[in-house]
Formats: structure tokens, C-alpha cells, sequence
């Protein structure tokens, strides 16, 4: 199985996963973040 990380790698060109790692990791972390903090409230006003 490949992981969401190889994917991206592979996406960027990159033979491995550790300069994805190294250098993407750190930007993705805010995204995902304020993606879940959104889908928390979309699903306490539904509920």
C-alpha cells in the first residue's frame, strides 16, 4: 500500500519520501489543520 507521503513524492518528482518529508511536512501540518478546525464546526452545527 502506498502512503499519502509516497504519493506526494511522487507528485513532486522526488525519488524518496524524505525531502517530502523534510520540506513539505511542515507546510501541509497548517492546512490540515484549519481543515479539520472547519469540519469541526460544520459538524457541531449540524449536530
Amino acid at each position: 500500500m502506498v502512503s499519502r507521503l509516497e504519493q506526494i513524492a511522487d507528485l513532486c518528482g522526488h525519488s524518496g519520501t524524505t525531502v517530502t518529508e523534510s520540506v513539505y511536512r511542515h507546510q501541509l501540518r497548517p492546512v490540515l489543520l484549519s481543515g479539520a478546525v472547519a469540519m469541526d464546526r460544520i459538524f457541531d452545527a449540524e449536530a
